[in-house]
């Protein structure tokens, strides 16, 4: 009895002990966070100094320990797109910020993201302020955003990648014939081929088309406003990019790329002599991280126009607040409460994904056909809205998108995995089913699919395809017949989509705003306001990252080298049922 005594009274204190370590850490880190938010005060002559090597998301997530060390995370903290071009909005008209320096050399961020700021940084240059690049060498998506300045510089032993873009898609066949896994698809259109790289060793004819259409335009209009932006002709543009014929700094400045070929001192004396300072006075820069917190951009209209973010790829269910997912219970719950406020005259809806669940997107799809019978409701299609993030859009009152925004790609498919021959003969794990009648279990990893069980999922395939193709058409208010010209899984720009009926206007974020306030009546007297709104307490962002990074760690330990290929099957496993979900992974360079 003494040691069942003993026992428990060392379970309490390490429990109590835990609890006063936690608290402890609480206090300790709300001390930390509280001292760095005083109010941060501007000095006359300043210049805002925007790193854009950083991930950018369409809106911040609540940090409140970002960069403190154990507890705040790793890496750099993303900038959230809406609160930049705040940001830079406000320093336009503030005459306290006389320009901006921004350095840039590998953008983490897609075109349309790249587009919406550069925009924002033409409107801050509009009334005579400047901006001034300097780079040590730079991307092709790096120069693209660089060209919004009046003056870019360049290190004399940098480089400009001006050479075109192009898009790598990664293929998992033959990874799955060494594990014995065979993958089972359904799909419906020619161009679905969001299931290529678990049946195919290269992309097919169809996808290699649609590609190859898509980064062209994509280019075109690249090339289309570096030539406005550097008055350099297009054709000019084209051949330098076609030969490469930019390979190195004196040559990026011989053909006009950059302006001059500077070092770090001799790039701050330029702006010295730009706000009429001594060589030996300090610039007075300020970060954006201590910018926005210079300024509030709280109005006092009673006028919303609530902008919901729909951010990552498409799940049923509730998201974890801060997760880069989109899930339909949680999406659906913030358009309820913006339906429901009197406040709120108009919604837009900040759609950035590739789809997902089939059912998700189209549980989200009816809540907001309900919602436009209430009030407007806009969609603004960041880098990506396609497949399920177009049956989001589709259900809007106007479509709003970038000219290099993905979208489109109308189609299903549905994926399962038999991995009976994995289970079977790598690890020796065998299994077996009992059941009622001739269909068994519809998603099994355990054995294949018998041929009255693939018909049935084909079968539902293709009635999901035809859901989505009919409310494509009701939504867009064209035939089915016309709506599935144009669909069948293919990917469009959104100045292909424009041309071909699936999105209604070409322009930014700000565009669908004004839009938005303009259909309730609103459009001189509103503000806007960001969902979902979410602050972590400060219990929950410890808590949370040590969950985080000790299960990561864990991981890598006990997998190693074979975690990359634990992360590439955890993806893989996302896509298995009926999916409306963009044909392929890719990343655009």
């Amino acid at each position: 009895m003494s040691f069942f005594k003993s026992f428990m009274s060392s379970c309490l204190g390490a429990l109590v002990a835990m609890i006063l370590f936690v608290v402890c850490l609480v206090v300790f880190f709300s001390i930390l966070s509280a001292g760095g938010s005083e109010p941060v005060e501007l000095t006359e002559n300043s210049v805002l100094k925007l790193d854009m090597d950083v991930p950018i998301i369409e809106t911040e997530k609540e940090e409140p320990f970002s960069g403190i060390p154990f507890i705040g995370g790793r890496g750099n903290r993303p900038i959230g797109l809406a609160q930049l071009r705040q940001a830079i909005a406000h320093a336009k008209d503030d005459s306290k910020i006389k320009g901006i320096y921004l350095t840039v050399t590998q953008p983490m961020m897609g075109y349309t993201v790249i587009e919406e700021v550069r925009q924002a940084l033409l409107d801050f240059r509009a009334d005579g302020k400047w901006v001034v690049v300097y780079s040590e060498g730079m991307s092709e998506s790096a120069y693209y955003l660089a060209t919004a300045a009046d003056k870019v510089y360049l290190n004399p032993q940098g480089e400009v990648e001006f050479n075109g873009l192009a898009v790598d898609i990664t293929f998992f066949k033959r990874l799955f014939d060494k594990l014995e896994i065979k993958p089972e698809v359904f799909r419906v259109g020619e161009f679905k081929s969001a299931v290529e790289p678990f049946i195919l060793e290269k992309m097919s004819d169809a996808n290699r088309l649609q590609l190859t259409e898509m980064i062209n335009s994509i280019y075109d209009q690249v090339l289309t406003r570096v030539s406005e932006a550097r008055n350099i002709p297009k054709a000019n543009l084209r051949e330098i990019s076609d030969k490469m014929l930019v390979r190195n700094a004196e040559q990026a400045q011989q053909y006009k790329l950059v302006d001059s070929l500077l070092y770090d001192d001799q790039v701050q004396d330029e702006i010295r002599h730009r706000l009429d300072l001594a060589s030996e006075k300090k610039i007075g820069y300020v970060k954006f991280s201590r910018y926005e917190k210079t300024f509030s951009t709280y109005s006092e209209s009673k006028n919303e126009v609530a902008v919901i973010v729909a951010e990552g790829a498409i799940y049923s269910g509730k998201a974890s607040p801060g997760q880069e997912v989109i899930g339909s219970e949680s999406f659906n719950e913030e358009l309820r409460k913006a339906r429901e406020n009197d406040k709120v005259k108009a919604i837009v809806l900040r759609i950035n994904s590739p789809g997902g669940s089939a059912l998700a997107s189209d549980a989200m799809w009816r809540e907001i056909s309900l919602t436009t019978k209430v009030k407007p409701v806009i969609a603004s299609m960041s880098d990506y809205a396609a497949s399920g993030g177009y049956y989001m859009a589709m259900g809007c009152d106007t479509i709003v998108a970038q000219p290099h925004t993905i979208t489109g790609s109308i189609g299903v498919f549905s994926v399962l995995y038999d991995a009976s021959g994995f289970l079977n003969n790598k690890i020796g794990i065998t299994s077996e089913e009992v059941k009622t009648g001739e269909v068994g279990q519809l998603i099994t990893v355990n054995r294949p699919l018998s041929e009255l069980e693939k018909n049935i999922w084909q079968k539902r395939t293709e009635e999901v395809y035809d859901t989505f193709t009919a409310k494509a058409a009701e939504g867009r208010k064209m035939s089915v017949e016309n709506i599935k010209k144009v669909a069948s899984g293919r990917v469009w720009t959104g100045t292909q989509a424009k041309e071909r009926g699936l999105v209604d206007v070409i322009g930014n974020f700000e565009d669908a705003v004004n839009i938005a306030a303009a259909a309730a009546g609103v459009k001189d007297d509103f503000k806007v306001k960001i969902y979902p709104q979410y602050k972590p307490s400060v219990f929950e962002q410890i808590v949370n990252q040590i969950e985080e990074d000790g299960e990561t760690e864990a991981l890598k330990e006990q997998l190693g080298a074979q975690y990359y290929i634990y992360q590439q099957w955890q993806h893989v496993r996302s896509y298995q049922g009926t999916q409306a979900r963009m044909p392929f992974e890719m990343k655009i360079q």
